[in-house]
């Protein structure tokens, strides 16, 4: 076969295969073997058909298969005669035959980054403590307490933790805040039966201090300067000011932390059954926070540690696929349609960026598997499809189909090599046990 390989930037290639007329000729001779020894015509016994009523009744079938085999004969000696990592293969084109009885295609490469994989034994990383105070467990048990808390109305002067039942409206420069930056709003469109805690709110900063000392019925002008990491984007650092009317007053009664209280949780539990179910949730999350904050260690210094370019073919798709997840979580959230077309921008914007993140961990991670020879076996991506089933709440063979129908099964395996490597990278990392990583983070500043 004459080949020629044009490697391109962004990770592609093209690939321009001629396949000499006896090799076409000696090929189409095979296939068309093939169909005449299981061919059925009228007329003939079984294999006895002549070869051009064959060719003649079979030519479509026969080409087809033709152009696929030496197609792929053709990709594969592109591959092996340049050393290539494909990822995936296109031919959008139909093969040509010319009159010589020679075949012509071309081919749409896109092809694995080259690069040197970075250090990743004995990285230097923190790990926040995983040990579980009194403290840690009073702090939930007050949290419970805030949960079943009852509200009283109450005629007096709202004061720190009291609630206010408020109608209110927000402006900016004057205007209706959706006005001013001539989108959806969402909460700065004002609400009605809204309620608010007297205390500093960091969402709001000032809006639930500032109701401090009204009564039900009072009336009050704040002028609150949004916070630089306010959801909306348009309003961050600008003044707005809400007219707030108190409807109601409510004072809150928390529940007393008896053994009454823990078996309404806990049914035929006490106080100290629902302190030690507290206290084991508490160190699942601390020991999955700790494994998070390593993992997110590592993945940062393996993508600092190297510079390389990304297939811009799966950077677009996993681009899409990343915009569609971030627009359903913040359907499930409550935002409007309206709202996220407003901030459809910055949605793919920040969709490109996890995305190339994401594929130039991967290439990163799966170059250490090779390098240390780290496998998959298919106990390994049976187990991890059960727990998938499970957590769909799908019966197993009915995923595993689902997912064979979708040709996910390799994601899945490749999801596990992916696990199985991370998993190693901390392992042999130099791990050093920190009270917190924000503090650690203050200090290097």
């Amino acid at each position: 076969m004459n080949i020629t390989v044009d490697k391109q930037p962004a990770c592609s290639a093209t690939v321009k295969v001629q396949v000499p007329a006896d090799k076409v000729a000696s090929e189409r001779k095979t296939i068309l073997g093939k169909y005449a020894k299981n061919a059925s015509i009228k007329g003939f016994r079984p294999g006895k058909a002549p070869a051009n009523i064959i060719e003649k009744r079979y030519q479509k079938e026969i080409t087809e298969e033709l152009y696929s085999l030496l197609i792929n004969a053709g990709c594969d000696d592109a591959i092996k005669q340049e050393d290539l990592k494909v990822i995936s293969v296109n031919v959008s084109e139909e093969p040509k035959l010319n009159d010589a009885g020679e075949l012509n295609f071309q081919a749409e490469l896109v092809l694995a980054p080259e690069f040197e994989t970075p250090n990743y034994l004995g990285l230097e990383i923190n790990s926040p403590k995983t040990d579980v105070s009194d403290e840690d467990v009073a702090k939930s048990l007050e949290d419970l307490q805030q949960r079943f808390a009852e509200f009283t109305d109450v005629d007096r002067e709202l004061k720190e933790g009291d609630f206010a039942v408020v109608d209110f409206t927000a402006t900016l420069d004057g205007k209706p805040v959706a006005e001013a930056i001539d989108k959806a709003a969402g909460f700065l469109e004002g609400r009605e039966g809204h309620w608010a805690k007297i205390e500093e709110d960091s969402f709001m900063p000032g809006f639930g201090s500032g109701l401090k000392g009204l009564k039900a019925g009072d009336k009050k002008e704040l002028t609150l300067t949004m916070p630089e990491d306010f959801p909306l984007s348009d309003v961050r650092g600008k003044e707005i000011k809400f007219d707030v009317e108190v409807k109601t007053a409510k004072e809150q009664e928390l529940p007393e932390l008896n053994d009454e209280f823990a078996a309404k949780l806990v049914p035929e539990k006490g106080m100290d059954d629902l302190k030690g179910i507290i206290r084991e949730q508490l160190e699942q999350e601390k020991n999955k926070i700790a494994a998070d904050a390593k993992v997110e260690q590592i993945v940062e210094q393996l993508n600092t540690g190297v510079e390389f370019e990304l297939p811009e073919a799966l950077v677009q798709q996993e681009t899409q696929g990343n915009a569609l997840s971030m627009v359903d979580r913040a359907r499930q959230q409550g935002m409007t349609d309206e709202l996220i077309e407003e901030q459809e921008s910055e949605i793919a914007e920040s969709a490109e960026k996890q995305a190339r993140l994401n594929l130039k961990t991967n290439f990163i991670l799966q170059e250490i598997a090779t390098a240390e020879k780290i496998e998959v076996e298919d106990q390994d991506v049976l187990q991890r499809i059960h727990a998938m089933a499970e957590q769909a709440q799908t019966p197993v063979k009915k995923y595993i189909k689902d997912l064979q129908k979708a040709g996910a099964i390799q994601n899945v395996r490749n999801s596990v090599l992916i696990g199985k490597t991370i998993d190693f990278v901390v392992e042999k990392a130099n791990v050093t046990e920190v009270e917190s990583l924000e503090t650690t983070e203050q200090d290097a500043e």
